[in-house]
């Protein structure tokens, strides 16, 4: 491929630590609780404390990006609590992930920003399967983008112990 017929880098930073996180979860939140279809969730089933919640956010992204160990939390309690006031199905977490995705590609751009997008498309499918109780999908390798590749390669296999 020569010069002329590569796409240009892309002048979107990536993102560096806790600063980019909080950028980036105050302004997906702030779409998400606009949005019609998953905003009422937030807003009115769950009635979210956002000065409680938001914090909580900004450590678990930044654990899942960054290995910091500062979030502490059940996630998967915190959904499943809410499964029996409201739907919470495809519909609901595609556009949870569209919003996130998007949001991602609007304020970042590099490894981390697509390791960050790989894992929430990851915890997205966990949480939706686990709280509706769905077989899990099989996990198809070759379905990865590089990037997942990449990852999952990265990452040190758990040690057993007897």
């Amino acid at each position: 491929m020569s010069l002329e017929n590569q796409p240009p880098p892309s002048s979107l930073p990536d993102l560096t630590g806790r600063a980019d996180i909080e950028r980036l979860v105050d302004t997906f939140y702030g779409k998400v609780r606009q949005d019609e279809l998953i905003g009422f969730i937030f807003n009115d089933v769950a009635r979210t404390d956002w000065a409680a919640h938001l914090p909580k956010m900004y450590a678990f992204w930044e654990t899942v990006l960054f290995r910091t160990g500062n979030f502490s939390g059940n996630p998967l309690a915190t959904h499943a609590r809410l499964v029996p006031l409201t739907t919470m199905g495809p519909p609901q977490f595609e556009r949870w992930l569209a919003l996130f995705t998007a949001t991602v590609d609007e304020l970042f751009a590099g490894e981390k920003a697509n390791l960050l997008k790989a894992s929430a498309a990851d915890i997205a499918n966990v949480l939706h399967t686990k709280i509706n109780k769905l077989p899990p999908t099989p996990f198809d390798f070759s379905q990865l983008t590089p990037e997942q590749r990449a990852h999952y390669a990265s990452q040190k296999p758990k040690q057993i112990t007897p």
